[in-house]
């Protein structure tokens, strides 16, 4: 006994081949679910550290991001034309499938609570990166390199105001 393959008949025998109960049928079954599921979606270590950078920048009490030298460096980066200022400085992601780890190196503002300025940053990373990436973040460790003193210039108004 040898079987026939039945081929591009509907899944429901009343209807007509070709007719709009065939063709959703056949579409949910090709598919394999909603639209919005179908694919992969990979996001590039770059983007989360914009991401972080930006919201780190956006807490009171920090002044700067980065180590004095990488600092110095984007001074100098930045004063080339299209160079730009850097967002991602100070800022090191890693990320996986499902989930991103963060190292940042602030520079805090002298008077505030370096504790409670690491723990508004923190907070304020985590929820940006995971409200626009999806990722989960499982740590944000963050290294204070240096606090700004109220007398100290910055490198970047340094070179500007030489020249008047």
């Amino acid at each position: 006994m040898t079987e026939t393959p039945q081929r591009n008949r509907p899944e429901n025998p009343g209807s007509a081949p070709g007719g709009d109960e065939g063709r959703q049928s056949q579409f949910s079954k090709r598919g394999g679910g909603a639209p919005g599921t179908r694919g992969r979606t990979t996001i590039a270590d770059g983007v989360v550290e914009k991401i972080a950078g930006m919201a780190a920048r956006d807490v009171v009490g920090v002044h700067a991001m980065g180590s004095g030298l990488s600092r110095t460096f984007g001074a100098v980066r930045d004063r080339v034309p299209g160079g730009g200022k850097s967002v991602t400085r100070g800022v090191k992601a890693e990320v996986g499938e499902s989930q991103t780890a963060l190292d940042l190196e602030i520079v805090v503002d002298y008077g505030v609570s370096i504790s409670e300025v690491a723990r508004d940053v923190r907070e304020n990373v985590i929820a940006a990166v995971e409200r626009m990436t999806g990722l989960e973040v499982v740590e944000v460790n963050i290294a204070v390199s240096d606090v700004k003193l109220p007398d100290e210039e910055d490198e970047e108004d340094e070179s500007e105001s030489r020249v008047q």
